[in-house]
C-alpha cells in the first residue's frame, strides 16, 4: 500500500501517507485520496515514509492545491527526509504550502 488515508475522529483533518516512491504511477490513487473529502477539509501530506519524489509528484501536489481552492486550501506537508526536504526547497514549495520538517525517531 503506497497511499494510505486516515481521517481524524471529528472528520476535520485527513492525513494522506505516501510510502516508497511518489511518482506518476500514484497519480490516480493520490487524486482519489483527496477528492473523496470536502474541499474544506484540512489535509496533512505525510512524506516521512517517502523514499523518492519526482517532478510529477510536485505536479500532483500543485493539482491538489488548485482543486482544493488554491490559496484557500489547507494543506500541510510533513517530511523527515533531507532529500525530500531539498526537493521541496528547490521547488520553492514553502511559498505555496505549509511544510513541517520532523526528526526521525
Amino acid at each position: 500500500m503506497r497511499i494510505e488515508t486516515r481521517e481524524s475522529d471529528d472528520g476535520a483533518v485527513v492525513t494522506i501517507i505516501v510510502s516508497g516512491r511518489f511518482d506518476i504511477y500514484l497519480f490516480n490513487q493520490f487524486k482519489a485520496s483527496y477528492e473523496a473529502f470536502p474541499k474544506s477539509t484540512i489535509f496533512h501530506i505525510d512524506l516521512r515514509y517517502t523514499e523518492y519524489m519526482d517532478s510529477s509528484a510536485l505536479g500532483m501536489l500543485l493539482n491538489m492545491r488548485s482543486y482544493l481552492g488554491g490559496d484557500c486550501a489547507k494543506i500541510k506537508i510533513v517530511t523527515s527526509s533531507t532529500g525530500i526536504q531539498k526537493v521541496l526547497e528547490i521547488a520553492k514549495f514553502s511559498k505555496k504550502f505549509s511544510i513541517e520538517s520532523v526528526s526521525e525517531s
